[in-house]
């Protein structure tokens, strides 16, 4: 990149309205720019999209995404757009004059991002297309979005994925990022291998959702009655979205129907609905016309919700990996969301049925050690984010003091001598068995199997009849989750020593845990509020923005996030920005929204004010840089026009941003005049100078601003066409309206 390039930051807050950085993302996007091969692991609502979206802006060229979800590719283009970003997406729903349309304008260099789907991508059409593509305007970027599906270990393989070895071959120059929110280490190995990157750097952000609340409730006898208070409980003062997941269809429709009757807006959403039902569905709740989606595990992927305040699994999850997606879809906009487990064993006897119904004896073992560990989860009493990041791979120290386990905690015990007796067991048996077969011998099992082997013969055998069967898997996971044992994942569950063993053998450490008869009482709810409190004032002024951003969004026929996320919103209630200076400072608000929400929402802000007896600022919006919509529409700026003026704001001249951007000088002039007559501030001294503004302007007082020609003709030859232009925008700007 040239060492004119503009600061990533003021860039970030140019196009996506934001003030810094998150987590990896300034160094992924370096290395991006650098034409480096990157592998980005960060978890929902970390901010993967803007790794690959932020670099397509800042090149020559058009970046491609490959995306799985329809769902998502349409949102993403959709909030694009807004932001004053060209893209765009090809996918089985668009009609084949709607597709040459598109070709047309990337050809045309107007789309700066592309998504499509992995089985378009190596089609003979799409093939060809894409190097007319490559020759005309150039491939920037190849991103991967998803990645984890490239992964037979991944927990939603996709074999149309295994194709995207190809890139590569075709197009080595090119960097690839390939994202996912989650990657065990043998899913990252095989995203790199299978997509044959080229010694990439890998970023993997914490797994930790700090925002999250987590909890476990034991299911009662009328599991509805606890959903239904659940529910009433999270939509207090201010209202927000929730997903309900349930485990079949069944309960989806009972669910859904009884919430109805009960006044809370609910739809449901599963596979026995037809395509159309629950593409509406889906859309009402994208757009806030419901509040509440009851769904199975169907739902979710692709849904780029960020205000989804809840998540409540009705019925248990498949596995650990699958409930960490699920629940992740809550608080994506960094909000505190809150996610809730009803936990029953008659949920894991449905699992267990469920199991057996598979053909393949090793998809049930595995399935069986994934509902174990689900099952572990939901009965521990230790931290609840200390056992899903240990399941990632990533050491983590309680207490998180956001989740029910560190709210509420139940009694610490010291249980040295019992580990002593475990890991002696587990040595003794070779660190060739499981959990359930260590416990049998403590306790003095007869069964064959034990006798079989000669484990009945062991000094362990039955040195620990005096602790039961579940305070013993108690502490194995405890020891599990502290690193004192490891377990293997490939679907036998082996229990092997670790290095940290040896310090409780030889009493260097003791093992002290959280004891815990049983998970037969609910659990109290603690939830820890992680974003700043509204005052009974500020929640009535973000009602009222969230209604008039449902009213701007309907208009646009777009979700009402796309305008502001819920914290942008939260901000100004808290902050009552009422000037164009003060309202560009939220988290959000870049050029194109300054332009394009700012007044009405500060008018919307000032008249709150008004009306609660608050403070009115007297520096009217208008009185900032003001945009009038004349010449140009804010429609008309793209992308492209907003790039130059990143460059321009950042000290560069028209040459030199034709150099930067290789372009003409005489697309950049155009570019400029257009962002004039869109009312952006742009100082006219600095492109033309004074006495030669005068003259053009009274040139065009005489001719009128219609014809470029008779302007010139009336100035005379030494005035040329450009600045012309640039002076006629900035006229008809100053122009009364009529």
């Amino acid at each position: 990149m040239p060492n004119q390039e503009p600061a990533l930051e003021s860039a970030l807050k140019h196009f996506f309205g934001h003030d810094q950085f998150r987590f990896e993302q300034r160094s992924i996007v370096e290395q991006v720019l650098k034409n480096k091969d990157v592998l980005v692991i960060m978890p929902t609502g970390g901010g993967k999209s803007l790794c690959y979206q932020l670099p397509a802006l800042l090149r020559p060229g058009t970046t491609i995404v490959i995306s799985p979800l329809i769902a998502l590719m349409q949102d993403q283009v959709v909030a694009l757009k807004d932001n004053g970003i060209e893209a765009t997406f090809l996918n089985s729903t668009l009609s084949f004059e709607e597709v040459r349309s598109r070709q047309k304008d990337l050809l045309m260099g107007k789309i700066k991002i592309l998504y499509i789907a992995p089985e378009r991508l190596f089609t003979s059409s799409f093939h060809d297309f894409l190097k007319q593509l490559s020759q005309k305007v150039g491939i920037s970027t190849f991103a991967i979005d998803e990645a984890h599906c490239v992964s037979e270990w991944g927990h939603d393989f996709r074999p149309e994925y295994r194709q995207l070895f190809q890139i590569k071959q075709l197009y080595p120059q090119i960097p690839i990022i390939a994202l996912t929110a989650t990657a065990t280490q043998r899913v990252r190995t095989d995203i790199v291998q299978q997509l044959r990157l080229n010694d990439p750097t890998v970023y993997i952000s914490s797994f930790n959702r700090q925002n999250l609340y987590y909890e476990v409730i034991q299911k009662s006898r009328k599991p509805y009655q606890q959903l239904l208070a659940k529910i009433q409980q999270h939509q207090g003062k201010e209202k927000g979205a929730g997903i309900i997941y349930c485990l079949s269809r069944k309960h989806v429709d009972e669910v859904s129907n009884n919430l109805t009757k009960d006044g809370i807006s609910a739809l449901p959403y599963h596979a026995g609905l037809t395509n159309t039902q629950r593409e509406n569905n889906q859309t009402k709740f994208i757009r806030d016309d419901v509040q509440i989606i009851v769904a199975t595990v169907a739902f979710g992927m692709g849904i780029n919700k960020p205000d989804v305040r809840f998540v409540i699994h009705y019925d248990l999850p498949r596995n650990l990996e699958s409930y960490y997606q699920e629940s992740g879809r809550a608080g994506r906009d960094s909000e505190a969301a809150s996610c809730t487990i009803l936990f029953g064993w008659g949920d894991v006897h449905t699992v267990r049925y469920l199991i057996g119904q598979k053909a393949d004896p090793g998809e049930q073992r595995i399935a069986q050690q994934q509902l174990n560990q689900i099952i572990s989860y939901a009965e521990s009493p230790i931290c609840r984010r200390q056992v899903q990041l240990n399941y990632f791979g990533e050491q983590f120290i309680p207490p998180c003091n956001n989740c029910d386990n560190c709210l509420s905690p139940v009694p610490i015990e010291d249980w040295t001598i019992e580990a002593q007796k475990f890991l002696s067991c587990v040595y003794r048996c070779d660190q060739r068995f499981g959990m359930n077969h260590i416990v049998d011998v403590l306790r003095g099992s007869n069964k064959k199997r034990i006798f079989e082997l000669g484990h009945d013969r062991l000094t362990t055998y039955s040195i620990g009849k005096e602790r039961t069967a579940d305070e013993w898997r108690m502490l194995c996971r405890a020891m599990i989750y502290q690193g004192y044992l490891e377990e293997t994942t490939d679907g036998y569950p082996i229990l092997r020593l670790t290095r940290k063993s040896n310090q409780i053998l030889k009493k260097f450490v003791s093992v002290k845990i959280p004891v815990t008869q049983k998970i037969a009482q609910p659990i109290a709810s603690k939830e820890k509020v992680t974003s700043t409190e509204l005052n009974e004032e500020s929640v009535s002024l973000m009602r009222q923005l969230k209604t008039l951003r449902k009213e701007l969004a309907d208009q646009q026929n777009v979700p009402p996030y796309v305008v502001f996320s819920d914290s942008s919103l939260r901000q100004m209630a808290q902050l009552r920005p009422q000037t164009a200076d003060d309202f560009s400072k939220i988290s959000g608000v870049g050029s194109r929204k300054l332009i394009q929400y700012g007044k009405i929402f500060t008018q919307a802000i000032r008249k709150f004010c008004s009306d609660h007896n608050l403070e009115v600022s007297t520096e009217s919006f208008s009185k900032e840089p003001t945009v009038v919509d004349k010449g140009s529409s804010k429609s008309d700026i793209s992308s492209t026009h907003l790039k130059t003026l990143d460059l321009y704001q950042n000290g560069l001249s028209p040459s030199d941003i034709s150099l930067t951007r290789n372009i003409r000088l005489s697309t950049v002039n155009g570019h400029i005049a257009e962002l004039i007559s869109a009312g952006y501030p742009i100082d006219i001294n600095k492109l033309v100078d004074r006495e030669r503004q005068t003259v053009i302007k009274q040139a065009i007082a005489k001719v009128g601003p219609h014809s470029l020609r008779n302007i010139r003709e009336e100035t005379g030859e030494t005035y040329d066409y450009q600045e012309i232009k640039l002076v006629r925008a900035k006229w008809e700007l100053e122009m009364p309206s009529e």
